[in-house]
């Protein structure tokens, strides 16, 4: 395993994401995973208070519950948590959490605590604000849209409210996710101007068929040493091309939830998926190691964010750190990124 500075922690460059147990994955297999992923020497755990996913109040929280009764039996310290406090969104998709949740100070301290209790932890290595409290791009959307400007919590508040958290032991670092150059910026200057510790990653989706993070992004997080947690690497496994041709197989992911991850099947995703495909058989790679191994071996990114729903799955996405793709792969995967850029944002 390799293994890359996150602000002041070592962590894994291959991150262990827990989104789909309670779902997907039982309880047993989920431990089965975290096991397998501390021999391999992946010190790095990334949850969140709304996992498992998709989204019900009916499982609302349990994946840090299944985590947490892992935890308890492990050697704390060798182990980096993160876990994630979600922003505001609609009733109809959150609303059992915290009655509509907001950034503000009593929230979070609430959602911290609620965590640490599910976690069986007196402290997180990292928490993340899950995405921002204001109209902006993420999850898919794109096109930036005037007029509908709203803030249900100035990021310099819940700048403050999370260096309190620092502060008081509970949390060691903070970092952002589904942020924008211009959120990024703002939580960078808010902590300079209040004398506070900054956040240390940004946690977005990177992969093959969205390649945003490198326009604004990249450098701005590079030059100000923030940590990329490159997410959905795989795209929903869409790039390892079991679904092409119209292929559902049994238990994946799109197949039970094709509506809840819909960016990765449109008409233009499944085109560029296509060519990235022949471009793994071509050299004789497994299609999903040549798309993590070129997320891995990016400057720019501090750990990849891998799941899976088995543990064959789990061993393969772990292999890919020792795949490194030659100049012409990457300039063939390059050339369908410019013909077919970005076609999952």
């Amino acid at each position: 395993m390799q293994y890359r500075q996150l602000g002041n922690t070592r962590v894994s460059a291959i991150c262990l994401g827990t989104m789909t147990y309670g779902t997907q994955n039982t309880e047993a297999e989920a431990h089965g995973q975290l096991d397998y992923a501390l021999e391999r020497g992946i010190n790095f755990i990334d949850t969140a208070e709304l996992y498992p996913s998709p989204v019900t109040a009916d499982t609302y929280s349990l994946t840090e519950t299944i985590v947490g009764r892992w935890l308890q039996h492990q050697d704390r310290s060798s182990v980096v948590v993160a876990s994630k406090v979600v922003g505001p969104a609609p009733k109809k998709w959150i609303g059992h959490i915290r009655n509509g949740p907001q950034l503000n100070a009593e929230q979070i301290e609430q959602a911290l605590n609620e965590s640490l209790r599910r976690l069986r932890t007196d402290y997180l290595d990292l928490y993340q604000i899950h995405w921002p409290a204001r109209n902006t791009n993420y999850f898919g959307k794109s096109g930036y849209e005037y007029g509908r400007d709203k803030h249900d919590s100035p990021i310099e508040d819940t700048v403050e409210v999370l260096a309190k958290l620092v502060a008081s032991g509970k949390v060691r670092q903070i970092g952002v996710s589904n942020e924008t150059p211009w959120g990024l910026h703002r939580y960078l200057s808010a902590a300079d101007q209040l004398s506070v510790p900054a956040i240390v990653s940004i946690q977005n989706p990177y992969c093959l068929l969205n390649r945003s993070y490198e326009t604004g992004l990249a450098e701005f997080a590079h030059r100000s040493k923030v940590g990329l947690l490159a997410y959905s690497p795989l795209a929903g496994g869409t790039l390892s091309g079991k679904y092409l041709k119209g292929q559902q197989p049994a238990g994946a992911r799109l197949t039970l939830h094709a509506n809840y991850f819909y960016r990765y099947t449109t008409a233009h995703a499944v085109a560029a998926i296509s060519e990235y495909v022949d471009i793994a058989n071509t050299h004789r790679i497994d299609p999903a190691t040549m798309a993590l191994a070129f997320v891995n071996q990016q400057p720019f990114v501090t750990s990849t964010i891998i799941g899976a729903t088995r543990l064959e799955q789990l061993k393969a996405n772990i292999d890919s750190i020792t795949t490194t793709l030659d100049a012409d792969i990457i300039k063939q995967i390059n050339n369908v990124h410019q013909r077919r850029p970005n076609p999952c944002p």
